[in-house]
Order: structure tokens, then sequence, then C-alpha cells
């Protein structure tokens, strides 16, 4: 099929069956875009909707965004997961504002020379929003291409990235490139989906070579399996009276950058001695369930440990930023999924032994 035919074939497509309500398609900036599409990096747009509304509505504009702190832009992001995707663009948002008077660049170069934003981010927002000619290869796409022309070998390797992004760079057509964007990734998102593609209702399968061939679950090649690292942590639970849980700031860069965590260290040695500065001799820890957290390169057996406590001394505990946060209360900043699945955890206990 010539590259003409493919795209006309999936725009015709799109615009019977295509998704044309989703919020980032109305008013669609370059900077709504943009935030939609950091938003959708390893996210179901499900999950994305409600979280994208309200950032909307609390930083609607660059300005507004660059402008607030670092803390309010992650309480807004808590949930998503992925917290660098934030923290770059709150300061994309600022360079923004500092090197391009506020306006999202409309140039290719410019948006992949801010943090977070890469060619295929830049396509979108690109084509979506300014009607360029821009291609894209986000997962759905890759899935898409890897299947029609049976590309092989997985796509994180240059050699196959740069055989689909030949492909993605042949079919965006000049005109009506913001709805064959759109378009490409619908088609990845509702037909061929990655477990069972709706092959029959397909507008590319009478060509596709993967489904010609039976290999649509081979196709695209999956990332090769590794066994991912295991670490150990011990979170500390320290609780006073009220019923509020310590909390500090972690630095901005690294694991859960710039959230609100519980005090952390790695053996029960430390952490027995930690809370001996901190409460005094008369601390005692209650050990709650070990939990797995998995990340993208490894995943963390956590240890929490709680110890109830009405005084502190004040040389105990870590130096920066700390607060006493009560469950249930909106959190001082962003805080990581294991620390709100703990706080909860609590509040749901406290709840139940107080009815009892």
């Amino acid at each position: 099929m010539s590259a003409d035919a493919f795209s006309r074939r999936v725009l015709a497509w799109w615009r019977d069956n295509g998704r044309k309500d989703l919020p980032w398609q109305h008013q669609p900036t370059p900077y709504r875009v943009w935030v939609s599409e950091i938003m959708l990096q390893q996210t179901q747009v499900a999950t994305v909707i409600p979280y994208f509304e309200r950032f909307m509505a609390q930083f609607p504009n660059v300005r507004m965004l660059a402008s607030a702190p670092l803390d309010d832009v992650l309480r807004h992001w808590s949930g998503l997961g992925y917290y660098a995707r934030a923290r770059n663009l709150h300061k994309a948002a600022q360079r923004i504002v500092a090197q391009h008077a506020g306006d999202v660049p409309d140039d290719l170069d410019a948006l992949c020379a801010l943090p977070g934003i890469g060619r295929s981010t830049a396509g979108a927002i690109l084509s979506l929003a300014c009607g360029q000619a821009q291609p894209i290869l986000d997962g759905n796409v890759k899935r898409v291409l890897c299947r029609y022309y049976g590309v092989e070998g997985w796509a994180g390797t240059n050699a196959v990235l740069r055989q689909l992004w030949r492909l993605a760079e042949r079919h965006t057509p000049e005109r009506e490139a913001g709805s064959y964007t759109q378009a490409m990734m619908d088609l990845g998102a509702t037909l061929c989906t990655r477990a069972q593609p709706a092959c029959g209702q397909c507008p590319l399968a009478a060509d596709c070579v993967a489904r010609r061939t039976g290999r649509q679950r081979e196709l695209p090649t999956p990332r090769p399996r590794r066994e991912l690292p295991e670490r150990e942590a011990w979170f500390l639970l320290l609780r006073d009276a009220e019923g509020r849980l310590l909390l500090e700031h972690r630095p901005p860069s690294g694991l859960w950058g710039g959230l609100w965590s519980f005090p952390e260290v790695s053996s029960r040695v430390e952490a027995d001695a930690w809370l001996e500065r901190a409460a005094g001799a008369g601390g005692v820890w209650q050990e709650l369930e070990a939990f797995t957290h998995t990340f993208s390169h490894f995943r963390l057996r956590i240890h929490p440990l709680l110890a109830d406590t009405e005084t502190l001394v004040a040389s105990g505990v870590k130096d920066g930023p700390q607060v006493w946060y009560k469950p249930g209360l909106s959190p001082p900043g962003g805080i990581a999924a294991p620390v709100a699945q703990l706080a909860h955890a609590l509040q749901v206990q406290s709840k139940s032994d107080s009815q009892e």
C-alpha cells in the first residue's frame, strides 16, 4: 500500500470511530496538548482524564505553572507516578517563560531542548496543536507499524527505532497531520491493542504482515526479560497523640525526588538508633506488614515500622524540612504512593479502633 493510501485509510476510519471528545482535544493549545502528552506517558487515558482536568484548573497556562511552587505541582501529580515527569514539566515551564516569553515553542528543535520533551512528544504538540506535519512514535504508533510491516526486534534498539521513525515520517501526511496523529494513537489504543487486537475492525488488516502470518502476539518484539534487582528500605512511621505522622521532604533529585515521605533508613539497626534519638529510650517500634513496590528498574521491599510518641527529642530527627501530617487531610505537597498507601491504612485502622 502506498503511503497516501495508508494515511487515507487510517483517517477514514478515525472520522467514524476515533476519539474526539477527550478533555485536551477541546481548545488544543500547545500547552494543553503538552501537559496531556506528558501525563499519558506510560499511563492510561481513563486514569489521566481527572488528573488533567484538575491540573488545568489549577495551572491553566504556562506562566501559572512556572510560578507555582514545586510542592503544589507535585501535589496535583500525586498518584500518577513517574514524578520526574512533573519535575521536568515544571522546569520546562520556567524555561519557556524565561526564554520564550511564556509561549510554548512551535519549533521542533526548540521543543526538544526543553526538559522532558523528546521527539515524539514534540511531534505530538506540533501536529495536534499547530497542524504541522511532524511524525510521532509513541507506544501505540510503534505497535501499529511493527505489526503492519512485520518489523522484528525490540523497538528500544537504535536500528529498529530508526526504521520505525522512517516509516512514521513516510506516512505522516502534509495535510490533516493532526487528525492523522490522533488517528494512529486511537488505532493503537482501541483496535491494535497489546492483547487481543481487533483485527476484524482494523482499516489496515488486509495488508498487515502480523495478521497475514498470525504473529499478532509476537509483534512488536517484547523487551528482553531481565531480573529486577531488589533493594530494602525501612519506613519510619512516627505518630503523635493527635494521629499525625511525621513526613520529611526528599531531595529534589533521586528516588521520589521532591516528594514528602516517611523518614527512611537501610537497616533495622539504623531504625532502632533513629527512634532512640528521636523519641528517647521509651520508643518502641511496631512492625507492620512488609510489601514490595516495583519501579521500572528495581523492586523495593519496604518494611514499615510504627511508633507512637507524644514528644520528640529536638536533635533526634534528620535535618531538612519536616511536617506533621494528618491522614485524610490535604498533604503538604506530592507524596509517594507507598506513603499514601500506609497513611490511608493507618487512618482506616484508627477509625476501626475508635468504633470498638
